[in-house]
């Protein structure tokens, strides 16, 4: 019984899957370019001021992750060379 209800799903995955001559006979650029359009015209786009402002908040972040790893590496030198 489990035997055919593993046959079964297999058909029917293998019919929902397109052929070769279904799917158009290989690349087409027209057809991947008209896609990539349809993608593209789906994207929400920031405004001017998102982009300013979150491109503001990137750099800040980074450059308080960059200093507060800078310290931790200064305080772990210091503590090495007074240990050493």
């Amino acid at each position: 019984m489990a035997k055919e209800e593993a046959v079964k799903k297999e058909e029917a995955t293998k019919k929902s899957e397109p052929t070769q001559s279904e799917a158009g006979e290989g690349f087409s650029l027209v057809s991947f370019l008209k896609g990539t359009r349809e993608e593209l015209d789906k994207v929400v786009w920031p405004s001017r001021q998102q982009l300013i402002s979150e491109s503001i908040a990137v750099i800040l972040m980074v450059s308080l992750s960059a200093s507060l790893i800078y310290l931790i590496d200064k305080f772990f030198s210091w503590a090495s060379g007074q240990v050493f």
